[in-house]
């Protein structure tokens, strides 16, 4: 038989990524699946977990067994991670009620947040969750669920994430792991890594909720109906999974105290590690992945999802679209962009802010634009970076990942920041981070499988001109936030 082979799958938002890695760190074969997310209401993200999430994982896998080389008898491990924090209803059979609630990005239930935090105190939910409740929140949505659909509400009993719905699809079992758990506020109490009984049946009584497991546990084996669907041997060992900006932390070793990473997706995500609980109103504390870590995490609600518009406006392509921002100076010829085009979570917690674009002429074309959504989204990471200075983190390394995770808008990032980057071999993130925590929960040696290839040290010029625009990036929401609002809430 082959040697050992480690399978990693990761929902994403807009795609779904699987790799399969041998012992040594190789990566044998890659798989991609694309796929939609559904926006039924202004504010809406939502994701069918059966054509979405499951057929993606299967499809994903079986293209995964055919490649050249792999041997699906040698499959020895299989790790999962997906979007989140998410909310699926579902029966007591595990079977979904409705569409899948995604992750921050949707701001559906902004009342509910609202009244959780007057009946439950910002102050003690801080205390006891380690973040303040927002559209990030998996609470306000049960009770939102509960208050708008009362008849999927009467028979859901369990709810599951991306990672933890395809756990319970392989092997039958109902876990989450300790991170994702962390993410249910007000649900979980951090302090004491386990469920917040009193406060989950104040929001969600009659709630079935999982039992718990870290992120690389081995929480159950491959039954015989997901081998027939998947292709995957019987009695394959799963993991617990994650959310996938963890997995991709884990994919970069960034898991010891002071290790930061800066993802690069549909969305910027950004993550350091402590060694203890770390608490910040405008920022996530949570669990880490290893057993007893702790985290302190930011989001921005865009990122690549405002390039992916930029390119869809212009009809041009990214090839080109990179090529003419190369050629504008930073500061983009005097334009400067808010990104706040689907709201803003972290530090802001605003899903009213809106998208501006300020000092435009007739000059002005769409590599300037491009530029300057490159040049958003770096001040957009400075903002949350200074929020975790403030909450007292260590930053000793930053390491970058993600399909984004090079050229040009790395080289923004450090410069706007005034860091150096690390750019590990494999930046296709999450997936890899699975393989990573599968192998490691069966014994196997993973450590330097993704070695640092290039940092990407600050162009000192660039951080001059960045340094002097960061105050007018920040200033320019305070003076227009009330418009911002006032057409949000005009909007139909």
């Amino acid at each position: 038989m082959s040697e050992p082979l480690f399978v990693g799958v990761d929902i994403g938002t807009g795609s779904s990524k699987g790799v399969a890695v041998r012992a040594d760190g190789r990566v044998l074969a890659r798989a991609i699946r694309p796929h939609r997310t559904a926006t039924p209401r202004p504010g809406w993200f939502e994701h069918d977990a059966e054509a979405v999430w499951w057929a993606d994982f299967t499809g994903i896998v079986r293209d995964l067994l055919i490649a050249d080389g792999v041997d699906a008898r040698a499959v020895a491990g299989v790790g999962v991670s997906g979007i989140g924090p998410c909310l699926l209803p579902a029966d007591t059979a595990g079977r979904p009620l409705r569409p899948a609630i995604l992750y921050g990005v949707d701001t559906r239930a902004t009342a509910e947040i609202a009244e959780l935090t007057a009946e439950l105190g910002a102050e003690e939910i801080l205390a006891r969750g380690g973040s303040p409740l927002t559209s990030q929140a998996v609470g306000p949505k049960l009770r939102w669920l509960a208050r708008h659909e009362p008849e999927v509400w009467r028979r859901t009993r369990r709810f599951f994430m991306a990672s933890s719905w395809l756990v319970h699809r392989l092997t039958g079992e109902y876990r989450l792991d300790h991170h994702s758990a962390s993410q249910c506020d007000p649900l979980y109490d951090l302090d004491a890594r386990r469920w917040n009984g009193a406060w989950a049946q104040r929001v969600a009584p009659g709630l079935d909720l999982p039992a718990l497991a870290w992120p690389g546990e081995v929480v159950g084996t491959v039954h015989p109906a997901a081998a027939e669907a998947t292709g995957l041997p019987e009695g394959t060992p799963v993991t617990a999974g994650t959310i996938d900006a963890w997995a991709e932390a884990a994919s970069v070793d960034a898991l010891a105290p002071g290790d930061t990473m800066v993802m690069y997706g549909s969305t910027m995500f950004l993550t350091v590690m402590g060694e203890r609980p770390m608490r910040h109103p405008a920022l996530w504390g949570t669990t880490g992945v290893r057993p007893g870590s702790y985290c302190l995490a930011a989001g921005m609600a865009t990122s690549g999802s405002l390039t992916d518009w930029l390119r869809d406006l212009t009809g041009s392509d990214f090839a080109t679209l990179l090529a003419e921002a190369e050629q504008v100076p930073p500061g983009a010829r005097g334009l400067l962009m808010l990104p706040y085009f689907a709201g803003e979570r972290t530090p802001l917690f605003d899903p009213r802010a809106r998208g501006t674009v300020i000092g435009l002429t007739l000059r002005h074309g769409r590599a300037e634009l491009y530029r300057a959504a490159l040049e958003a989204t770096a001040f957009g990471v400075r903002h949350n970076l200074e929020a975790f200075a403030d909450a007292g983190a260590r930053i000793d390394r930053l390491v970058a990942v993600g399909g984004g995770a090079r050229g040009l808008w790395t080289a923004v990032v450090s410069a706007a920041i005034g860091l150096p980057q690390r750019i590990p071999a494999e930046t296709v993130g999450a997936c890899f981070g699975d393989a990573v925590l599968v192998a490691r929960a069966l014994g196997a040696e993973a450590e330097g499988w993704n070695p640092v290839v290039a940092t990407v040290a600050p162009d000192e010029e660039w951080r001059a001109v960045y340094d002097a625009r960061y105050p007018l990036y920040r200033e320019l929401y305070e003076a227009t936030r009330h418009i911002g609002h006032a057409l949000a809430d005009s909007a139909p």
